[in-house]
């Protein structure tokens, strides 16, 4: 039996029966009489649904950090990967190739800076023995400074080369589910590619976000004493999927944004979700449900009411055990 709960000034007795909108006036009734049921003021748990969309915890998109063309694709799409789990190897040659020069490079440049010491600490030698003007000695210094300036900046042109050839490895930075990629091996890529080689998303928890109105926010706030309060005090939520069911986990609401969407008057809310069996997925949609209590609500049988121009109404026995109409607020059920 459906129910409907009502906002009443004072304890109701209802009539149960077929009720038509004023086709009877009050205080008569049909021969045997109707039905009543005393109703009560008490509390009552309802629930609002939102739209929310669902996120991975963390959705990182992967980008080469080197230009070249994709040799080999180490991942399965939409398999689990680890953090540090290769995904792409780009062509390696010519970064190789880089590498050995720059090693070279550094090799040179420490048997100039050696050469040049050797120098610089002969013409000191030679200058004690005035065999050498200061020239000559300030010059040979100099040469040696050049040449380990030298050095360093080979030493770091080897160390670019290094972490260019590393690049060309592309590794996960996160555990996670690995989404559909637009690459395959011969692709020419580089790190400014608008589309992503695919995207990771650490799935392991699942935040959905919804919203409020400021006026609902305002509410919860009051309600709680404040947003930290709120948060902590706020019930369980539960998730409508796309098909219509109910998932299996409940989830916490966990943040409320400081700020205002100044073009729809809304204010996001973050619900973290368990997703042990990973049935939840990045960029889905769904239906969060929000429980709340309603306090002094009446519980009557839906087919008690009836409605005229677009407001409710229920008999109620007065005083005199005669019927009379009376207009009552009602909620909406989410389930019927």
């Amino acid at each position: 039996m459906k129910k409907a709960f009502v906002f009443v000034g004072t304890c109701l007795v209802t009539l149960l029966g077929l009720l038509t909108a004023c086709t009877q006036s009050a205080g008569t009734s049909q021969e045997g009489g109707y039905k009543t049921m005393t109703v009560k003021k008490e509390n009552r748990l309802l629930t609002n649904s939102y739209s929310a969309v669902v996120k991975g915890r963390q959705s990182v998109e992967i980008r080469p950090q080197v230009s070249g063309t994709i040799t080999d694709i180490c991942v399965k799409e939409g398999a689990k990967v680890q953090k540090g789990q290769v995904l792409f190897v780009i062509d390696q040659v010519p970064y190789q190739a880089a590498l050995q020069t720059a090693v070279a490079n550094v090799k040179s440049a420490e048997a100039a800076v050696a050469t040049a010491r050797l120098t610089s600490d002969s013409k000191e030698e030679l200058f004690k023995e005035k065999v050498v003007s200061d020239f000559d000695r300030q010059t040979a210094r100099n040469s040696l400074l050049e040449a380990e300036a030298s050095l360093a900046q080979a030493k770091a042109a080897e160390t670019n080369a290094r972490n260019d050839l590393s690049y060309t490895v592309v590794r996960s930075p996160v555990n996670g589910v690995a989404g559909m990629s637009s690459y395959r091996v011969g692709a020419l890529v580089n790190s400014s590619i608008t589309t992503p080689l695919l995207t990771v998303s650490d799935d392991e928890e699942i935040y959905v976000y919804f919203s409020l109105t400021e006026n609902q926010i305002l509410s919860l706030v009051r309600q709680y004493g404040s947003v930290e309060k709120a948060l902590a005090g706020m019930p369980k939520v539960s998730l409508l999927l796309s098909d219509g069911t109910t998932y299996a986990h409940e989830g916490t609401v966990d943040a409320i944004s400081g700020t205002i969407d100044t073009e729809t008057g809304a204010i996001s809310l973050r619900a973290v979700f368990p997703n042990p069996e990973g049935m939840l997925r990045n960029g889905s949609t769904a239906t969060l449900v929000l429980p709340y209590t309603k306090n002094d609500v009446m519980v009557v049988p839906q087919e008690a009411t009836f409605e005229i121009q677009d407001k409710v109404y229920v008999y109620k026995v007065n005083a005199d055990g005669k019927a009379e109409s009376a207009q009552v607020t009602v909620f909406p059920l989410n389930n019927g």
